[in-house]
């Protein structure tokens, strides 16, 4: 008697220590934001309900919204300290971030394995780190490039763009395809201060000094730069500003290139698929031209767009483990298709490259020939850049492409009003 009596007990021991635990598991609400289309929107659902079914006691919040509104919510939420607990971020403000002390950083999340990046090599994971700390992980590494139409080259009886094309072959191709074929050469390419960027890098200079206290490239670089892109507009082979002003909004369905009345355009490797699937034909991607053919091309890899989070989240672990699903799952990823870029993870890239389409493909092998040929990823932008692009680059720019301004006044009014931002107290 006295056995089944201890048996009883120690029956009834374990079912209170099961009920016990599971009463006892604390249900964790974690808010995770980011931007993007409907199509990111729906992949990134699908991913919380399956995170959901892993960890029960985790619930994700979404809050998505377009790139255009994404900002100023945030914004609004960080003067309020009501921050999402995870927090997709763009490589132009992470710093300006880290500076206000409204992103945690992850580096002990990622020693404890939370976030595992050991299957992740370093270039990938280097964009995310800010003095020395990480604050970012990459959610896919992207490179800026030419998407080209071949048939179009073909008819024109042009030359396809090489790997080590130089900026005169850049200025030739693009005009002598205006003339033969009577469309534009490349779009969306004049007026981009990334295309100038990368005009620095392989200039040896860069946007802003070290410091970020001053400007760093020199007049003899702007002026050569803006001397090529203005040929380009004189001679009508490239869309001029009041074109460019007048398809402000226009969707990936409306660019020239998708209807055939531009042989090239500017784009990310992960906009090659969006892109290809307008046109609906083949379309290729090129690095972009070198001052010569022995210098590497000024291309970098650059993360997409990075998972951060919060500073005063309360729940810290469970974020890193949101985040580590986005970069580890083979479940997630099959549904996340690379959208956001190529997946760090040297597993997660292992496993998509049997299913890839061919414009996933040709996304994939253009990172393959930034990683071969192209530049050292640059710093990411000074915490004021936002300012000084906003009100100070593009309004110059925009005189200087309807030529109200000359290169010279250009230079010294870009220099003195972006210096007046960055060197504030």
């Amino acid at each position: 008697m006295k056995r089944f009596i201890k048996i009883y007990i120690l029956i009834f021991l374990l079912v209170f220590l099961f009920l016990s635990s599971n009463y006892s598991a604390e249900v964790i609400n974690l808010r995770v934001s980011w931007w993007g289309s409907q199509t990111r929107h729906n992949a990134t659902l699908k991913v919380i309900e399956l995170f959901e079914k892993k960890y029960p006691n985790i619930k994700i919040t979404p809050e998505y919204t377009a790139w255009s509104d994404y900002w100023t919510k945030l914004n609004t939420q960080a003067a309020a300290q009501n921050l999402p607990d995870v927090i997709q971020h763009d490589y132009q403000y992470i710093t300006e971030w880290v500076t206000r002390g409204l992103l945690l950083p992850l580096d002990d999340l990622i020693a404890k394995k939370i976030i595992n990046l050991s299957d992740v090599a370093p270039q990938y994971i280097q964009p995310g780190i800010i003095k020395g700390k990480t604050y970012g992980i990459n959610l896919g590494v992207n490179a800026l490039g030419l998407v080209y139409d071949p048939e179009l080259f073909k008819k024109a009886g042009v030359p396809l763009p090489k790997t080590d094309w130089t900026w005169d072959d850049f200025k030739n191709t693009v005009i002598q395809l205006n003339k033969k074929l009577g469309i534009y050469g490349v779009e969306g390419f004049t007026g981009q201060i990334e295309c100038f960027k990368i005009w620095l890098i392989e200039n040896g200079q860069w946007l802003y000094s070290e410091d970020g206290k001053n400007l760093g490239f020199d007049e003899e670089t702007f002026t050569k730069w803006w001397k090529m892109m203005l040929e380009l507009e004189d001679a009508n082979a490239v869309p001029s500003i009041a074109v460019d002003v007048s398809r402000t909004g226009l969707g990936v369905e409306d660019q020239f290139i998708v209807k055939q009345k531009s042989a090239m355009s500017l784009a990310w490797s992960n906009q090659l698929i969006a892109i290809s699937r307008a046109a609906n034909r083949p379309l290729k991607m090129a690095l972009f031209p070198r001052i010569s053919k022995t210098a590497k091309s000024g291309s970098y890899l650059k993360a997409s767009m990075f998972f951060s989070i919060n500073a005063q989240t309360k729940y810290p672990k469970e974020a890193g483990m949101f985040i580590d699903f986005f970069t580890n799952s083979i479940e997630a990823n099959k549904i996340l298709a690379a959208e956001r870029g190529v997946p760090i993870s040297k597993k997660i890239q292992a496993f998509l490259k049997p299913q890839l389409t061919p414009a996933q493909k040709e996304a994939f092998d253009f990172i393959k020939l930034v990683e071969k040929y192209g530049s050292p990823t640059p710093p990411p932008d000074v915490p004021r850049h936002a300012e000084v692009s906003n009100n100070v680059i593009g309004p110059i720019w925009e005189q200087i492409r309807y030529k109200q301004i000359s290169l010279d006044k250009a230079f010294a009014q870009l220099k003195s009003q972006a210096e007046k931002i960055l060197q504030r107290q």
